[in-house]
């Protein structure tokens, strides 16, 4: 295990769990039942990552991004994403003041901390592809001018996979921009029955309040940044994204940016669990998230009902791990 050995790091890893634990424990008082899901939608946010919630109809994908935004003291924009919706309500537009004389930009939805998508499958594939600039470069350009997005910056978008009526689906640029995909799953029975006694009466939502602050948060990833990857660890998911290309069961493997976000994410996974260095564990934790969604399985795949998560545990169990 030479190869991992953990450096010195300056990370103030007290912080970094006092701030991650608070927005935690606040989306679960709105989310029943579903600690693994907050804790990944806190793993992007420190990340500095966008998310993906993609699941059926009614299991609390617009309410886990709500809860998320309402945790901290931020500019928040929520966008009901529609067919009508114009790439102008996205980004903004320029207008004449007759007062001045001259044109003013005007701000549009995505200026803001945290960006709550619903339905993004909804919207044009132009409407789409107006979020691209901003998730990957955290600017928008508009009439030649180039505007600079506040931080940290999150897009947490919405999708309902079943229903293809009135949708179009995601291009693969717009999939590989988001960093993480997630499924939020039917709560148990026990979280159910918890759900039916205390939402009934009032929203959860309702009670919450700010735990922490924009500023708080971009100081952590600013600080998660720096977390120690050794040279070997580099290499190991560099293999992975690479497997993902010669997978007999895909089509389309892993792009060169899903490794630099897998790595991303093991960073900020490690750190909220307390570590100054990352381990394979944490990159195997959060293959998944990163790169299921980012994939494409080949017929033969799909014919044997093979998902691609499932693919990705497999090539990530074909891996072989640094130091072992």
């Amino acid at each position: 295990m030479s190869a991992i050995t953990p450096a010195s790091s300056t990370v103030d890893l007290d912080a970094v769990r006092d701030v991650a634990g608070a927005i935690h424990r606040a989306i679960t008082t709105v989310i029943e039942g579903k600690d693994d899901v907050a804790t990944t939608a806190v793993t992007v946010l420190f990340a500095e990552g966008h998310l993906l919630v993609e699941d059926v109809p009614g299991v609390g994908k617009t309410m886990l991004a709500k809860a998320l935004a309402r945790a901290i003291d931020c500019r928040v924009s929520r966008v009901q994403f529609t067919p009508d919706l114009l790439p102008s309500d996205i980004t903004g537009v320029s207008v004449f003041n007759q007062d001045s004389r001259e044109f003013e930009f005007r701000k549009g939805a995505v200026f803001a901390n945290v960006v709550v998508g619903d339905e993004i499958n909804r919207a044009s594939p132009k409407t789409q592809s107006a979020l691209l600039e901003a998730m990957e470069e955290r600017q928008v350009t508009v009439d030649g001018t180039t505007y600079q997005l506040p931080r940290p910056f999150l897009v947490m978008a919405t999708q309902n996979p079943i229903e293809m009526e009135g949708t179009y689906p995601l291009p693969e640029a717009q999939r590989d921009r988001f960093m993480a995909r997630l499924s939020m799953g039917y709560p148990s029975r026990s979280s159910e029955l918890q759900m039916l006694e205390t939402h009934g009466a009032v929203s959860p939502l309702d009670a919450l309040t700010p735990v922490t602050t924009a500023d708080a948060v971009q100081q952590q990833i600013e600080a998660i940044r720096s977390l120690h990857t050794s040279t070997a660890l580099r290499q190991y998911v560099v293999d992975i994204v690479s497997a993902s290309r010669a997978h007999r069961m895909l089509r389309l493997g892993a792009s060169p940016r899903a490794g630099l976000q897998l790595l991303r994410a093991a960073r900020s996974r490690a750190a909220l669990s307390g570590r100054d260095h990352v381990l394979p564990e944490d990159v195997q934790q959060m293959a998944v998230p990163v790169l299921a969604h980012r994939v494409l399985p080949t017929g033969e795949a799909s014919l044997a009902r093979h998902s691609t998560a499932d693919l990705v545990r497999d090539l990530v169990g074909r891996t072989a791990v640094p130091g072992r």
